[in-house]
C-alpha cells in the first residue's frame, strides 16, 4: 500500500543550517524526500535550470495561477513574484515523498492553513552567541548585514511558537537524523494512514467471508 509522504515545512533563524539540513536529508534519504520547487517571475540566473531551481513565469502567468487558486502561498519581493505551486507539490506527496518545503514564517502558516497536517520545524542554533559566530564564520557578510540578521532573528523568535517542534542544531548529523525519525514517526501516526486502515477493514471482510482478494 502507498503511503502518502508528509509536508515538511523548514524555517529557522539566517544561519541556523536549515539549509545544509534539507541538503543532507536529499542526499541521505534521496527516495524518501522531494524539495518543494517554487515559481517566481524573475529572470533566470545564470547555471539555474527551469524546473530544477525555480519555475520561470511571466507576471501574467503567475497572476493568472494566483486567480486559480493554485498556489499554497506566495509573496511579492522587489518587484518579483514568489510562490509554492501546488500542483508540483501534491504530485510529490502522492508519489509517497516527503516534500520539505523551506519558508519564513509568514508563509508556513499560510501553508498551515491550507495543509493542516503539514509538519512545521523550527530550527534554530544552541544559543544566541553561536548563531552570532556562524553569521561571521561565513566570511560572506558586512557586520551592518549580520546585525540585521540578528535583529531579523529576535522577530522571528516571536513566532515560532506556532511549530510542532523546535530542532536544536548543535551537532549536524545528530539534528538530520533526529530531524528524519521525527518525520517517520508523524507518518505512522493515525489520522495519517485513515486510508491504509480502511483498506484493510475492507479486505478483512472479504477474507472472513472465505473470498480471495
Amino acid at each position: 500500500m502507498n503511503q502518502k509522504g508528509k509536508l515538511i515545512i523548514m524555517s529557522g533563524f539566517s544561519g541556523s543550517g536549515k539549509g545544509t539540513i534539507t541538503k543532507l536529508l536529499l542526499e541521505q534519504f534521496q527516495d524518501e524526500y522531494a524539495l518543494s520547487v517554487s515559481a517566481t517571475t524573475r529572470g533566470p540566473r545564470e547555471g539555474e535550470v527551469n524546473g530544477q531551481h525555480y519555475f520561470f513565469l511571466s507576471t501574467e502567468e503567475f497572476e493568472q495561477m494566483i486567480q486559480e487558486n493554485a498556489f499554497l502561498e506566495y509573496a511579492r519581493y522587489v518587484d518579483n513574484y514568489y510562490g509554492t505551486p501546488k500542483k508540483y507539490v501534491e504530485e510529490q506527496l502522492n508519489r509517497g515523498r516527503n516534500v520539505i518545503l523551506e519558508i519564513e514564517i509568514q508563509g508556513a502558516l499560510q501553508v498551515k492553513k491550507l495543509v493542516p497536517d503539514a509538519l512545521l520545524l523550527f530550527v534554530t542554533p544552541p544559543s544566541a552567541e553561536v548563531l552570532k559566530k556562524r553569521l561571521k564564520d561565513r566570511g560572506t557578510e558586512t557586520d551592518e548585514v549580520i546585525a540585521s540578521r540578528l535583529n531579523r532573528a529576535i522577530e522571528e523568535a516571536d513566532g515560532c511558537e506556532a511549530y510542532d517542534y523546535l530542532i536544536i542544531n548543535d551537532d549536524l548529523q545528530v539534528c538530520v537524523k533526529q530531524i528524519h525519525h521525527i518525520i517517520q514517526s508523524e507518518k505512522c501516526k493515525m489520522a495519517q494512514n485513515i486510508s491504509i486502515i480502511d483498506q484493510i477493514r475492507n479486505d478483512l471482510n472479504i477474507v472472513s467471508k472465505g473470498e480471495h482478494l
